[in-house]
Formats: structure tokens, sequence, C-alpha cells
């Protein structure tokens, strides 16, 4: 009987750590992962260096997209170094 009620804190203690710490990261997560699989082409983004560009190209097969940062000047960027979206484009009417 001893045993199990010095277990108790440690079981509190795991438990406010999931709810505070644990849960809330895995939630941001899929909010990132879905915000990253709703990218098209038009869409404002900043990468996490703080980076502001426009959504050129989006490449199906892979984990990039290609990025206007200014007038004729294109880069490539890995979709999960995006941090936001700022301005999200309306999907086309077909």
């Amino acid at each position: 009987m001893q045993g199990i009620e010095s277990l108790i804190p440690l079981i509190l203690i795991f438990a406010i750590m999931y709810f505070l710490l644990i849960r809330p990261q895995q939630k941001k997560l899929k909010e990132h992962q879905a915000m990253l699989g709703a990218l098209r082409r038009g869409d404002q983004i900043v990468t996490q260096g703080g980076i502001v560009g426009k959504v050129v190209k989006v490449k199906d097969e892979g984990a990039e997209v290609e990025v206007e940062i200014a007038d004729g000047v294109k880069v490539r960027v890995i979709k999960s170094t995006i941090a936001t979206v700022m301005n999200k484009t309306e999907p086309a009417n077909s």
C-alpha cells in the first residue's frame, strides 16, 4: 500500500506535464502540417529565417516550394521551414 502512495505524485506530475506541454505541442504540429498541406500558388509566406515571399510553385512530389522574394528572384524553400502564411489566396472557381 505504501508503494502505491509513493507513485501517486509521480503520476500526477506526468499528467500535468502531458496536459501542459506534450498535448499542446502535438496540436500545434498538426495545425502546422495542415497549413503546409493547404499551401497554394499566390500565398504570401514567412519562412523561419524571416524571409517574406510569394509562393510561385508548389511541387507535389517533393517537400519544396518555389518562392518569389523580389521581382524576378525565385528561391526554392523546404516546406517545413515555412513559419506562417500571411495572406491566403482564394481557390479558383472551377
